[in-house]
Protein backbone atom coordinates (compact mmCIF):
# COMPACT_ATOMS: atom_id res chain seq x y z
CA UNK A 1 0.00 0.00 0.00
CA UNK A 2 0.85 3.33 -0.69
CA UNK A 3 2.05 5.13 2.92
CA UNK A 4 1.20 8.25 3.76
CA UNK A 5 2.44 11.22 6.04
CA UNK A 6 -0.92 12.70 6.19
CA UNK A 7 -2.45 10.86 8.71
CA UNK A 8 -3.97 13.40 10.91
CA UNK A 9 -5.25 15.64 7.52
CA UNK A 10 -6.93 12.23 6.37
CA UNK A 11 -8.23 11.38 10.27
CA UNK A 12 -9.62 15.14 10.16
CA UNK A 13 -11.40 14.49 6.50
CA UNK A 14 -13.21 11.00 7.95
CA UNK A 15 -14.15 13.11 10.98
CA UNK A 16 -15.59 15.51 8.49
CA UNK A 17 -17.24 12.97 6.32
CA UNK A 18 -18.90 11.73 9.68
CA UNK A 19 -20.32 15.03 10.51
CA UNK A 20 -21.95 15.06 6.86
CA UNK A 21 -23.24 11.81 7.37
CA UNK A 22 -24.54 12.55 10.43
CA UNK A 23 -27.03 15.95 9.55
CA UNK A 24 -30.18 15.51 8.51
CA UNK A 25 -31.60 16.44 4.92
CA UNK A 26 -35.62 15.96 5.09
CA UNK A 27 -37.34 18.96 5.85
CA UNK A 28 -34.61 21.51 4.25
CA UNK A 29 -36.06 23.30 1.17
CA UNK A 30 -34.10 23.21 -2.39
CA UNK A 31 -31.67 26.34 -2.49
CA UNK A 32 -30.19 24.72 0.59
CA UNK A 33 -29.68 21.01 -0.72
CA UNK A 34 -28.55 22.70 -3.93
CA UNK A 35 -25.80 24.88 -2.01
CA UNK A 36 -25.17 21.77 -0.05
CA UNK A 37 -25.04 19.46 -3.24
CA UNK A 38 -22.57 22.31 -5.17
CA UNK A 39 -20.51 22.18 -1.62
CA UNK A 40 -20.21 18.38 -1.88
CA UNK A 41 -19.21 18.45 -5.58
CA UNK A 42 -16.17 20.49 -5.07
CA UNK A 43 -14.75 18.67 -2.21
CA UNK A 44 -15.51 15.63 -4.45
CA UNK A 45 -13.33 17.09 -6.95
CA UNK A 46 -10.47 18.32 -4.71
CA UNK A 47 -10.81 14.52 -3.01
CA UNK A 48 -10.41 13.14 -6.59
CA UNK A 49 -6.90 15.69 -7.89
CA UNK A 50 -5.38 14.33 -4.10
CA UNK A 51 -6.59 10.34 -4.92
CA UNK A 52 -4.88 10.93 -8.94
CA UNK A 53 -2.05 12.89 -7.47
CA UNK A 54 -1.28 10.30 -4.62
CA UNK A 55 -1.70 7.55 -7.69
CA UNK A 56 1.01 8.98 -9.55
CA UNK A 57 3.33 9.18 -6.98
CA UNK A 58 2.78 5.41 -6.05
CA UNK A 59 3.64 4.62 -9.51
CA UNK A 60 6.76 6.30 -10.20
CA UNK A 61 7.85 5.31 -6.75
CA UNK A 62 7.15 1.68 -7.45
CA UNK A 63 4.75 1.31 -4.29
CA UNK A 64 2.46 -1.68 -5.80
CA UNK A 65 5.47 -3.58 -5.29
CA UNK A 66 5.16 -3.62 -1.79
CA UNK A 67 1.69 -5.31 -2.29
CA UNK A 68 3.15 -7.93 -4.93
CA UNK A 69 1.64 -6.14 -7.69
CA UNK A 70 3.18 -4.56 -10.74
CA UNK A 71 1.14 -1.69 -11.65
CA UNK A 72 -1.08 0.83 -10.21
CA UNK A 73 -3.66 -0.28 -12.30
CA UNK A 74 -3.71 -3.74 -11.21
CA UNK A 75 -3.33 -2.46 -7.47
CA UNK A 76 -6.63 -0.24 -7.61
CA UNK A 77 -9.10 -3.11 -9.27
CA UNK A 78 -7.85 -5.83 -6.44
CA UNK A 79 -7.43 -3.12 -3.58
CA UNK A 80 -9.34 -0.12 -4.62
CA UNK A 81 -12.05 -2.42 -6.09
CA UNK A 82 -12.05 -0.22 -9.17
CA UNK A 83 -13.13 -1.55 -12.76
CA UNK A 84 -10.66 -2.02 -15.10
CA UNK A 85 -11.78 1.34 -17.12
CA UNK A 86 -12.07 3.33 -13.99
CA UNK A 87 -8.37 2.15 -12.70
CA UNK A 88 -6.69 3.09 -16.15
CA UNK A 89 -8.68 6.11 -16.35
CA UNK A 90 -7.52 7.15 -12.92
CA UNK A 91 -3.70 5.84 -13.64
CA UNK A 92 -3.72 8.41 -17.19
CA UNK A 93 -5.32 11.06 -14.81
CA UNK A 94 -2.33 11.24 -12.50
CA UNK A 95 0.20 11.22 -15.31
CA UNK A 96 -1.36 14.08 -16.82
CA UNK A 97 -1.40 16.14 -13.84
CA UNK A 98 2.08 15.91 -13.69
CA UNK A 99 2.54 17.68 -16.93
CA UNK A 100 0.18 20.00 -16.79
CA UNK A 101 0.02 21.77 -13.72
CA UNK A 102 -2.76 24.77 -14.29
CA UNK A 103 -4.97 22.28 -15.09
CA UNK A 104 -3.94 20.22 -11.31
CA UNK A 105 -4.04 23.26 -9.79
CA UNK A 106 -7.85 24.30 -11.28
CA UNK A 107 -8.43 20.22 -10.48
CA UNK A 108 -7.19 20.61 -6.41
CA UNK A 109 -9.25 23.84 -6.09
CA UNK A 110 -12.58 21.62 -6.80
CA UNK A 111 -12.97 23.94 -10.19
CA UNK A 112 -12.59 20.76 -12.18
CA UNK A 113 -14.01 17.21 -12.62
CA UNK A 114 -12.17 13.72 -12.79
CA UNK A 115 -13.90 13.35 -16.11
CA UNK A 116 -13.35 16.86 -17.68
CA UNK A 117 -9.00 15.94 -16.53
CA UNK A 118 -9.62 11.95 -17.98
CA UNK A 119 -11.02 13.85 -21.55
CA UNK A 120 -7.89 16.38 -21.38
CA UNK A 121 -5.13 13.67 -20.48
CA UNK A 122 -4.70 12.46 -24.39
CA UNK A 123 -3.15 16.22 -24.67
CA UNK A 124 0.61 14.79 -22.87
CA UNK A 125 0.63 11.39 -24.66
CA UNK A 126 4.32 11.55 -26.00
CA UNK A 127 3.22 11.00 -29.95
CA UNK A 128 1.02 14.47 -29.34
CA UNK A 129 3.40 16.46 -27.13
CA UNK A 130 6.15 15.33 -29.97
CA UNK A 131 3.83 16.33 -32.54
CA UNK A 132 3.22 19.84 -30.22
CA UNK A 133 7.13 20.49 -30.08
CA UNK A 134 7.49 19.94 -33.90
CA UNK A 135 5.12 23.05 -34.66
CA UNK A 136 6.86 25.06 -31.44
CA UNK A 137 3.16 24.54 -29.75
CA UNK A 138 2.92 26.76 -26.35
CA UNK A 139 2.18 23.61 -24.24
CA UNK A 140 2.19 25.82 -20.87
CA UNK A 141 -0.41 28.23 -22.80
CA UNK A 142 -2.02 25.04 -23.76
CA UNK A 143 -2.36 24.10 -20.36
CA UNK A 144 -3.43 27.39 -19.34
CA UNK A 145 -6.39 27.56 -21.90
CA UNK A 146 -7.53 24.22 -21.34
CA UNK A 147 -7.54 24.81 -17.18
CA UNK A 148 -9.70 28.15 -17.92
CA UNK A 149 -11.99 26.46 -20.25
CA UNK A 150 -12.72 23.43 -18.36
CA UNK A 151 -13.34 25.25 -15.12
CA UNK A 152 -15.29 28.02 -17.10
CA UNK A 153 -17.34 25.28 -19.32
CA UNK A 154 -19.76 22.07 -19.02
CA UNK A 155 -17.99 18.77 -20.32
CA UNK A 156 -19.55 19.17 -23.83
CA UNK A 157 -17.43 22.06 -24.72
CA UNK A 158 -14.03 21.64 -23.34
CA UNK A 159 -14.35 18.30 -25.62
CA UNK A 160 -14.62 20.14 -28.79
CA UNK A 161 -11.71 22.70 -27.23
CA UNK A 162 -9.98 19.33 -26.84
CA UNK A 163 -10.46 17.29 -30.07
CA UNK A 164 -10.03 20.56 -32.36
CA UNK A 165 -6.84 21.26 -30.62
CA UNK A 166 -5.70 17.31 -31.76
CA UNK A 167 -6.51 17.76 -34.66
CA UNK A 168 -4.78 20.48 -35.21
CA UNK A 169 -1.08 18.53 -34.31
CA UNK A 170 -1.35 16.91 -38.13
CA UNK A 171 -3.72 18.93 -40.31
CA UNK A 172 -1.59 18.00 -43.18
CA UNK A 173 -1.21 14.32 -42.22
CA UNK A 174 -3.16 11.37 -44.09
CA UNK A 175 -6.51 10.68 -43.04
CA UNK A 176 -6.96 7.56 -40.74
CA UNK A 177 -8.48 4.89 -42.10
CA UNK A 178 -11.82 4.69 -39.98
CA UNK A 179 -12.12 1.46 -40.09
CA UNK A 180 -8.83 0.08 -38.43
CA UNK A 181 -9.96 1.49 -34.71
CA UNK A 182 -13.55 -0.18 -34.65
CA UNK A 183 -14.51 -2.62 -33.30
CA UNK A 184 -17.48 -4.56 -31.83
CA UNK A 185 -17.21 -7.72 -29.35
CA UNK A 186 -20.14 -10.13 -28.66
CA UNK A 187 -20.15 -12.17 -25.33
CA UNK A 188 -23.45 -14.78 -24.35
CA UNK A 189 -24.37 -15.30 -21.19
CA UNK A 190 -24.95 -19.02 -19.58
CA UNK A 191 -28.67 -17.69 -19.78
CA UNK A 192 -28.61 -16.87 -23.64
CA UNK A 193 -28.64 -12.61 -22.82
CA UNK A 194 -26.12 -11.35 -25.07
CA UNK A 195 -23.60 -8.47 -23.43
CA UNK A 196 -21.31 -6.69 -25.88
CA UNK A 197 -18.67 -4.34 -26.50
CA UNK A 198 -18.03 -1.48 -29.07
CA UNK A 199 -15.91 0.96 -30.33
CA UNK A 200 -16.42 3.34 -33.59
CA UNK A 201 -14.89 6.38 -35.19
CA UNK A 202 -15.98 9.66 -35.06
CA UNK A 203 -18.12 9.61 -38.16
CA UNK A 204 -18.92 5.90 -37.46
CA UNK A 205 -20.82 6.45 -34.36
CA UNK A 206 -22.58 9.61 -35.30
CA UNK A 207 -24.44 7.31 -37.77
CA UNK A 208 -25.17 4.59 -35.37
CA UNK A 209 -26.54 7.26 -33.03
CA UNK A 210 -28.51 8.77 -35.60
CA UNK A 211 -30.08 5.51 -36.74
CA UNK A 212 -30.31 4.48 -33.14
CA UNK A 213 -32.16 7.94 -31.96
CA UNK A 214 -34.76 7.97 -35.51
CA UNK A 215 -36.19 4.22 -33.85
CA UNK A 216 -36.27 5.82 -30.29
CA UNK A 217 -38.11 9.15 -31.26
CA UNK A 218 -40.29 6.82 -33.54
CA UNK A 219 -41.28 4.09 -30.76
CA UNK A 220 -42.30 6.84 -28.09
CA UNK A 221 -45.65 6.17 -26.56
CA UNK A 222 -47.79 7.22 -23.72
CA UNK A 223 -47.16 5.91 -20.67
CA UNK A 224 -43.17 5.11 -21.54
CA UNK A 225 -41.20 4.19 -18.32
CA UNK A 226 -38.40 3.33 -19.95
CA UNK A 227 -35.30 4.29 -19.28
CA UNK A 228 -33.03 5.75 -21.75
CA UNK A 229 -30.73 2.42 -22.02
CA UNK A 230 -33.73 0.51 -22.47
CA UNK A 231 -35.26 2.48 -25.11
CA UNK A 232 -31.82 2.36 -26.95
CA UNK A 233 -31.77 -1.07 -26.70
CA UNK A 234 -35.34 -1.47 -28.08
CA UNK A 235 -34.32 0.92 -30.84
CA UNK A 236 -31.39 -2.20 -31.68
CA UNK A 237 -33.16 -4.78 -31.50
CA UNK A 238 -36.52 -3.05 -34.01
CA UNK A 239 -33.61 -1.90 -36.40
CA UNK A 240 -32.94 -5.41 -36.43
CA UNK A 241 -36.45 -6.65 -36.82
CA UNK A 242 -36.55 -3.90 -40.05
CA UNK A 243 -33.87 -5.30 -41.55
CA UNK A 244 -34.76 -8.91 -41.48
CA UNK A 245 -37.76 -8.33 -42.73
CA UNK A 246 -36.81 -6.26 -45.87
CA UNK A 247 -35.28 -9.25 -47.39
CA UNK A 248 -32.33 -6.82 -48.38
CA UNK A 249 -29.62 -9.09 -46.32
CA UNK A 250 -26.61 -10.70 -48.14
CA UNK A 251 -27.61 -14.59 -48.37
CA UNK A 252 -26.02 -16.90 -45.58
CA UNK A 253 -25.40 -20.53 -46.76
CA UNK A 254 -28.36 -20.34 -49.91
CA UNK A 255 -30.80 -19.00 -47.48
CA UNK A 256 -31.47 -15.01 -46.31
CA UNK A 257 -30.26 -14.51 -42.69
CA UNK A 258 -33.05 -15.06 -39.75
CA UNK A 259 -34.26 -16.78 -36.31
CA UNK A 260 -34.31 -20.58 -36.27
CA UNK A 261 -35.78 -21.87 -33.21
CA UNK A 262 -36.70 -25.50 -32.74
CA UNK A 263 -39.38 -27.07 -30.58
CA UNK A 264 -41.67 -30.03 -29.90
CA UNK A 265 -44.97 -29.56 -31.04
CA UNK A 266 -46.37 -30.73 -27.78
CA UNK A 267 -44.77 -27.62 -25.85
CA UNK A 268 -45.31 -25.51 -28.98
CA UNK A 269 -49.62 -25.95 -28.24
CA UNK A 270 -49.30 -26.63 -24.97
CA UNK A 271 -50.71 -22.68 -23.38
CA UNK A 272 -48.20 -22.91 -21.04
CA UNK A 273 -45.13 -20.94 -20.54
CA UNK A 274 -42.64 -23.85 -20.96
CA UNK A 275 -39.53 -22.59 -19.99
CA UNK A 276 -36.35 -24.04 -21.85
CA UNK A 277 -38.63 -26.15 -24.14
CA UNK A 278 -37.40 -24.62 -27.53
CA UNK A 279 -33.75 -23.61 -28.73
CA UNK A 280 -32.38 -20.92 -31.06
CA UNK A 281 -29.85 -22.16 -33.66
CA UNK A 282 -26.79 -21.16 -31.36
CA UNK A 283 -28.19 -23.39 -29.25
CA UNK A 284 -29.64 -21.11 -26.68
CA UNK A 285 -32.88 -22.03 -24.50
CA UNK A 286 -35.93 -20.42 -24.54
CA UNK A 287 -39.23 -20.69 -23.64
CA UNK A 288 -42.09 -22.05 -25.61
CA UNK A 289 -44.03 -18.43 -25.14
CA UNK A 290 -41.10 -17.23 -26.46
CA UNK A 291 -41.00 -19.83 -29.59
CA UNK A 292 -45.29 -18.87 -29.89
CA UNK A 293 -44.65 -15.47 -30.44
CA UNK A 294 -41.94 -15.72 -32.80
CA UNK A 295 -44.07 -18.32 -34.47
CA UNK A 296 -46.78 -15.48 -35.19
CA UNK A 297 -45.33 -13.73 -37.92
CA UNK A 298 -42.80 -16.69 -39.57
CA UNK A 299 -42.58 -19.57 -41.38
CA UNK A 300 -43.30 -23.18 -39.43
CA UNK A 301 -41.39 -26.01 -40.77
CA UNK A 302 -42.76 -29.42 -39.33
CA UNK A 303 -39.80 -31.86 -38.88
CA UNK A 304 -40.61 -35.41 -37.76
CA UNK A 305 -37.81 -37.27 -35.96
CA UNK A 306 -37.23 -40.50 -34.88
CA UNK A 307 -35.92 -42.32 -31.50
CA UNK A 308 -32.46 -41.44 -32.13
CA UNK A 309 -33.07 -37.90 -33.21
CA UNK A 310 -32.37 -38.85 -36.86
CA UNK A 311 -35.01 -36.62 -39.03
CA UNK A 312 -37.47 -38.67 -41.24
CA UNK A 313 -39.41 -36.25 -42.88
CA UNK A 314 -38.83 -32.55 -43.56
CA UNK A 315 -42.52 -31.10 -44.27
CA UNK A 316 -42.96 -28.18 -46.62
CA UNK A 317 -42.65 -24.51 -44.69
CA UNK A 318 -45.80 -22.95 -44.11
CA UNK A 319 -45.54 -19.25 -43.61
CA UNK A 320 -48.27 -18.26 -40.91
CA UNK A 321 -49.43 -14.77 -42.94
CA UNK A 322 -48.77 -14.54 -46.29
CA UNK A 323 -48.41 -11.26 -48.04
CA UNK A 324 -51.46 -10.38 -49.06
CA UNK A 325 -52.94 -10.83 -46.06
CA UNK A 326 -50.23 -8.46 -44.20
CA UNK A 327 -50.89 -5.69 -46.46
CA UNK A 328 -54.88 -6.08 -45.44
CA UNK A 329 -53.76 -5.99 -42.06
CA UNK A 330 -51.63 -2.97 -42.50
CA UNK A 331 -54.41 -1.00 -44.36
CA UNK A 332 -56.65 -1.38 -41.47
CA UNK A 333 -54.35 -0.87 -38.41
CA UNK A 334 -51.64 1.49 -39.90
CA UNK A 335 -49.75 0.89 -36.85
CA UNK A 336 -49.29 -0.59 -33.48
CA UNK A 337 -52.64 -1.62 -32.43
CA UNK A 338 -51.41 -1.24 -28.40
CA UNK A 339 -52.87 1.23 -26.47
CA UNK A 340 -50.54 4.35 -26.68
CA UNK A 341 -48.42 3.15 -29.27
CA UNK A 342 -48.13 4.35 -32.81
CA UNK A 343 -45.23 2.19 -33.88
CA UNK A 344 -45.45 2.11 -37.57
CA UNK A 345 -46.64 -1.02 -39.83
CA UNK A 346 -43.03 -1.41 -40.75
CA UNK A 347 -41.97 -2.56 -37.20
CA UNK A 348 -44.69 -4.52 -36.72
CA UNK A 349 -45.23 -8.32 -36.67
CA UNK A 350 -49.02 -9.60 -37.31
CA UNK A 351 -50.07 -11.27 -34.12
CA UNK A 352 -52.93 -13.86 -34.35
CA UNK A 353 -55.31 -12.69 -31.47
CA UNK A 354 -56.22 -16.74 -30.77
CA UNK A 355 -53.00 -18.26 -31.02
CA UNK A 356 -52.61 -20.00 -34.02
CA UNK A 357 -50.87 -23.21 -32.56
CA UNK A 358 -51.79 -23.81 -29.65
CA UNK A 359 -55.67 -22.06 -29.99
CA UNK A 360 -56.02 -22.97 -33.78
CA UNK A 361 -56.78 -19.23 -34.14
CA UNK A 362 -57.32 -18.76 -37.76
CA UNK A 363 -55.15 -16.90 -39.81
CA UNK A 364 -57.38 -14.06 -41.27
CA UNK A 365 -57.77 -10.89 -41.33
CA UNK A 366 -60.42 -10.38 -38.30
CA UNK A 367 -57.73 -12.51 -36.11
CA UNK A 368 -54.72 -10.54 -36.84
CA UNK A 369 -53.47 -7.33 -35.39
CA UNK A 370 -50.59 -5.29 -35.65
CA UNK A 371 -48.06 -5.30 -32.93
CA UNK A 372 -44.63 -3.74 -32.28
CA UNK A 373 -41.83 -5.83 -31.06
CA UNK A 374 -42.32 -4.55 -27.22
CA UNK A 375 -45.86 -4.82 -27.24
CA UNK A 376 -45.79 -7.86 -28.54
CA UNK A 377 -43.96 -9.44 -26.20
CA UNK A 378 -45.97 -8.01 -23.60
CA UNK A 379 -49.15 -9.42 -25.10
CA UNK A 380 -47.51 -13.28 -24.82
CA UNK A 381 -47.04 -12.24 -21.48
CA UNK A 382 -50.69 -11.38 -19.94
CA UNK A 383 -51.73 -8.36 -21.46
CA UNK A 384 -54.47 -9.12 -23.88
CA UNK A 385 -55.99 -7.10 -27.16
CA UNK A 386 -59.58 -7.21 -28.41
CA UNK A 387 -60.89 -5.49 -31.20
CA UNK A 388 -64.96 -4.49 -30.69
CA UNK A 389 -67.64 -4.80 -33.25
CA UNK A 390 -66.63 -1.18 -34.37
CA UNK A 391 -63.54 -2.02 -35.22
CA UNK A 392 -61.53 -0.23 -32.25
CA UNK A 393 -58.81 -1.97 -30.41
CA UNK A 394 -58.78 -2.26 -26.54
CA UNK A 395 -55.63 -3.43 -24.99
CA UNK A 396 -56.46 -5.10 -21.20
CA UNK A 397 -53.64 -5.49 -18.02
CA UNK A 398 -52.98 -8.54 -17.00
CA UNK A 399 -55.30 -8.16 -14.02
CA UNK A 400 -58.28 -7.57 -16.78
CA UNK A 401 -58.53 -3.77 -16.27
CA UNK A 402 -58.24 -1.86 -19.35
CA UNK A 403 -55.53 0.52 -20.05
CA UNK A 404 -57.33 3.90 -21.52
CA UNK A 405 -55.44 6.52 -22.60
CA UNK A 406 -57.97 9.67 -22.29
CA UNK A 407 -61.08 9.66 -19.70
CA UNK A 408 -63.96 8.52 -21.63
CA UNK A 409 -67.52 10.24 -21.65
CA UNK A 410 -70.16 7.87 -21.58
CA UNK A 411 -73.22 10.80 -22.11
CA UNK A 412 -72.89 14.39 -23.35
CA UNK A 413 -74.19 16.65 -20.39
CA UNK A 414 -77.68 17.98 -21.31
CA UNK A 415 -78.12 21.71 -22.51
CA UNK A 416 -80.61 23.97 -21.80
CA UNK A 417 -81.19 26.93 -24.21
CA UNK A 418 -82.36 30.00 -22.88
CA UNK A 419 -83.84 33.85 -24.55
Amino acid sequence: MCSTTAGSALDRLGAALDDLAGEGLSGRFGPELLDRLTGLLTAQNRLAAQVARTVRECEVTQAPEHDGLKTMASWLRGHGKLSPAAASRVVRTGRALAELPAVAEAFADGAVTAEQVALIAPVVEPANVAAAQAQAVDLAAVDATLAEVAAGSAFGPLRQVVGHYLARLDPDGPEPDPTEGRSWVFATHADGRVAGRFELDAVGGEKLQAVLESMVQAGRCAGDTRTRAQQLADAAVQWADNVLASGQLPFLRTVKPHVVVTIPLVDLVDPGTGPAAGQLASGTAISAARARWLACDGKVTRIVVGPESQPLELGRSHRVVPPHLRRAVEHRDRHCVFAGCDAPAYWCDVHHVLEWVAHEGETSLENSALLCERHHTKVHHGFRIERDSRGRWHTYRPDGTEILIFPRITAAPERTRTG
